[in-house]
Order: structure tokens, then C-alpha cells, then sequence
């Protein structure tokens, strides 16, 4: 039997603010943006080419402060590539940075090591690491 993980809640204290960064500025694809009532919003984003979503919104997991999420990643084959895009799109990205050694031959040097990190308006944490094999 396959589990997979197909989203994942991050908390916000403003949906469309939320909304514009991650679909605008990151380029995460609206996949719905349902509004229950006054109180509840639920507004699904996913990253080009992953199988796994975020949602976001309003009277989802109270015990979730704003800004809470840390340590979400994405995979991308090409780290220098995603950091222009992300620049280019207005995000304040760290520079790329290598974590540790690589732990097996690979075709480039920042596979499995390289990343870069950013925040989004919130304060929750995101890190971008390369892995070319998945490209």
C-alpha cells in the first residue's frame, strides 16, 4: 500500500497576503480557494511539479500560530536556476549554501548538499535543495 503525503497545512495570519506570495512570488498553482464562511477559508496552493500541496486559510488549526512551520523543502535539479527565479520573483532568499559533504559520487557538486532558504511573510521557513537525479 502507497502513503503519500499529499498536503500540508501552513499556518498564516493573513490569507491573501499568503495567497499572493505563494502563487505570485513562488509560482505555487491555485488549485482552490474555497471560502466555508465568515470564519473558515481554506485555499489550496501546490509547487510546479510536486505531488504534494499547501493549504492555507483562516480557522484551520488554531494551535498553529502564524509563522510556526519550520524546515519545509523543496526539491529542484537546478539551485542556481531556482534562486534567479526566486530573486527575479522579489523573494529574499539566502545565497546558496553547502551543507556537509556529498555522501556518494554524484554529477554535480551541489547535489544532495546544496540549498538556499527563505521566509514567507509570516516567518514560516522554507529551504530549496538540489538534487539533479529528480529533474
Amino acid at each position: 500500500m502507497n502513503w503519500t503525503l499529499e498536503v500540508v497545512v501552513v499556518p498564516v495570519s493573513d490569507v491573501e497576503r499568503a495567497k499572493a506570495f505563494y502563487a505570485d512570488q513562488l509560482g505555487f498553482a491555485v488549485d482552490h480557494d474555497t471560502v466555508i464562511s465568515e470564519d473558515a477559508r481554506v485555499v489550496q496552493l501546490t509547487p510546479p511539479g510536486s505531488g504534494c500541496s499547501i493549504v492555507i486559510g483562516k480557522g484551520m488549526v488554531p494551535q498553529m500560530p502564524p509563522g510556526s512551520l519550520k524546515g519545509l523543502q523543496l526539491v529542484v535539479p537546478d539551485l542556481h536556476k531556482a534562486r534567479a527565479e526566486l530573486v527575479e520573483r522579489g523573494v529574499e532568499v539566502s545565497e546558496i549554501q553547502v551543507l556537509g559533504e556529498n555522501p556518494r559520487p554524484v554529477p554535480d557538486p551541489l547535489d544532495n548538499v546544496g540549498f538556499v532558504f527563505f521566509a514567507d511573510p509570516d516567518g514560516n521557513t522554507w529551504g530549496v535543495q538540489q538534487i539533479s537525479e529528480r529533474g
